[in-house]
């Protein structure tokens, strides 16, 4: 599984550590992601998302729904990656 979140399709980005010396080395700035799971009530199920810290508020202010529907639409998941549980 790769390093994306479901909702808002964030991703590592890469830059530089700089040092004192300003000698620059490259090196990865992660998304803060994790796995959350939800209760689909369109659906009657529970759903397994792995999602930033943006995307959960972005669940919390718009809703389950409407925040799934926006990801399907813009590209960053499709209703195949999205795991059911039970």
């Amino acid at each position: 599984m790769s390093k994306i979140c479901q909702i808002t399709g964030k991703k590592a980005m890469i830059g530089n550590n700089v040092s004192h010396s300003k000698k620059r080395t490259k090196r990865t700035f992660d998304v803060n992601l994790f796995n959350k799971k939800f209760y689909y009530v369109e659906q009657d199920c529970w759903i397994s998302l792995s999602l930033s810290a943006a995307g959960l508020r972005l669940i919390n202010k718009k809703g389950l729904d409407a925040a799934l529907n926006d990801a399907v639409t813009k590209g960053y998941c499709d209703w195949k990656s999205i795991k059911v549980i039970g």
